[in-house]
């Protein structure tokens, strides 16, 4: 659903939107006193925008599905329009200029929704992480452990893989989830728990016999990946509700890749820290349906259908601690709604910062509850989560996929809302200083958007920019209208999709149901959860 705000309506208790089926596109609110000084970046449709605080364009690049800015003004995105699988990556500069590409040649390797280009410091060089699918068979499954009987035979699985290439396109290393496999079903097999052991004795490893999710294709659908460059760590999420962090400069060793796979294959290689879901390790409670049939728990889960985990950068409040979105699928809420959790993982249960991970189900949890007109059951907390923003009423920020948060320099968080291409900002304590909705939809930019199905004018993500930024260092950034403007004069303007990729419903997605079907594909295409 979609949001406004009255504009002359600069009072702080306007901080959260309501229901609405029609409304305004572009920027709905500005308080630049509050606001954080900055560019917007977000792809939409094979297109970059980049606007300024008013919601003018300032400049734009010829790509756009999971765009990120580099310090030289290049974007490094897919080589496709679809975040949920694509062959590799393009690298433009400035004016759209492709400068680098590379293409995942192997077989058994599908690179999907995230990367990101680090500086490696043991090669003094950079290079470039993604997340990609590795094929596993059947047979090689049943090797390591896997229930044969939950197996389907219809199709091989697949298992994450974390794969860094460097700028000749070599894979220098190689991190891979089957390499970290655990299970209790078969002692005669490898990776089993061992005499008087069970999965609770082994957080950092991942239980192939999950219950409930035999390994099958995109068995965890990671769908972000971020690099701290001061620990040398990396955090993967998955959209199953947990997040992983691993080693990565300390199971790298230079011009050696063959060594590097094998010690990042290794136990050097196993999770250093996971959250989100701790009875998928048989330590916490699992979400259950209540005995009344009409309430349910969420138990110890703390996210669902999360994305967009990363590390809060040196220099920002909470500065080292990370930074997810939480969805809110899959916690059996009666009326669920999205947040962003800020999550500190050296908190013990005390509250004092131990200097190093502690295991989530260690530091324990809070009791929440909730307004009884949200009709919300109260919730166990991590105490690990030092920070959360949601929306007081529920409806008024949901996002069922997608979607990303950000720290800013002015402690303020910056948030993209994927399924309704909704952008916001929002003070330490959850004041409204900026928002903005996407005007650009499967057929083209739109002032007004009525009623219509979600992902019309989805966006995957969107990130601020400080205005100086090193990549904005000598350009031109001159305001040359908003998105709708410039599409109504032709200038750059946001080019429909090819008729067989768009739903053919009415002209921006209200109503319809013959687009139905062909909208559900595409989104089931896009990101499936």
């Amino acid at each position: 659903m979609k949001h406004i705000l009255i504009l002359f309506a600069l009072v702080t208790t306007s901080a959260f939107a309501y229901e609405r089926l029609q409304g305004p596109t572009e920027l709905l609110y500005c308080n630049p006193t509050n606001a954080f000084d900055s560019y917007t970046l977000f792809g939409v449709g094979n297109r970059t925008f980049l606007l300024d605080l008013q919601g003018r364009v300032v400049h734009t690049w010829p790509v756009g599905t999971n765009p990120h800015l580099l310090d030289n003004g290049n974007i490094l995105d897919a080589g496709k329009d679809d975040p949920s699988g694509f062959q590799g990556f393009k690298e433009v500069d400035w004016d759209g200029k492709t400068v680098w590409e590379y293409t995942e040649k192997r077989a058994g390797y599908a690179p999907h929704h995230d990367w990101v280009r680090i500086f490696n410091k043991k090669l003094n060089a950079p290079t470039t992480l993604y997340i990609a699918n590795k094929s596993i068979s059947t047979e090689q499954a049943i090797a390591a452990g896997a229930d044969p009987k939950k197996l389907s035979n219809r199709d091989e699985g697949q298992m994450d893989a974390i794969v860094e290439v460097d700028m000749q396109g070599n894979v220098i290393w190689e991190w891979c989830f089957f390499d970290h496999v655990v299970q209790d079903t078969d002692a005669t097999k490898p990776n089993y728990v061992g005499t008087g052991k069970t999965i609770a004795d082994y957080p950092g490893r991942i239980n192939i016999n999950m219950p409930g999710k035999p390994l099958k294709r995109d068995w965890l659908h990671c769908n972000s990946l971020d690099y701290n460059a001061t620990s040398g760590h990396l955090v993967i999420n998955s959209v199953q509700g947990e997040l992983y962090v691993i080693d990565h400069d300390g199971t790298f060793i230079a011009d050696d890749a063959k060594s590097s796979i094998a010690k990042a294959a290794s136990p050097a290689g196993d999770f250093l820290y996971r959250f989100g879901d701790p009875a998928r390790y048989a330590q916490g409670d699992p979400p259950r349906v209540l005995e009344n049939w009409d309430s349910a728990t969420s138990g110890h889960k703390q996210m669902g259908g999360s994305h967009d985990a990363s590390w809060i950068p040196p220099g920002l409040p909470g500065a080292g601690h990370l930074m997810v979105f939480n969805n809110g699928q899959y916690l059996y809420q009666r009326t669920p709604g999205s947040s962003i959790l800020e999550i500190n993982p050296f908190l013990e249960a005390t509250g004092r910062d131990t200097g190093k991970y502690v295991n989530p189900p260690a530091a324990g949890y809070r009791r929440e509850t909730y307004d009884h007109d949200t009709h919300n059951e109260p919730r166990q907390i991590s105490k690990q989560i030092v920070w959360s923003y949601r929306s007081v009423n529920s409806h008024g920020f949901f996002s069922h996929i997608g979607s990303s948060g950000q720290r800013l320099p002015n402690g303020n968080t910056f948030i993209c809302s994927d399924t309704e291409g909704h952008f916001f900002e929002v003070t330490s304590d959850g004041k409204l200083v900026w928002e903005y909705i996407n005007p650009v939809t499967r057929d083209g930019a739109v002032k007004v958007l009525g009623d219509a199905l979600p992902m019309v004018n989805s966006v995957f993500r969107a990130f601020r920019y400080a205005t100086d930024h090193p990549a904005f260092k000598g350009r031109e950034l001159t305001p040359n209208g908003t998105i709708t403007e410039r599409a109504e004069k032709g200038i750059d303007s946001y080019r429909k999709r090819p008729p067989g990729d768009r739903p053919q419903g009415k002209g921006n997605g209200q109503g319809g149901r013959s687009g139905r079907r062909d909208q559900d594909k595409n989104n089931q295409k896009r990101d499936t959860i």
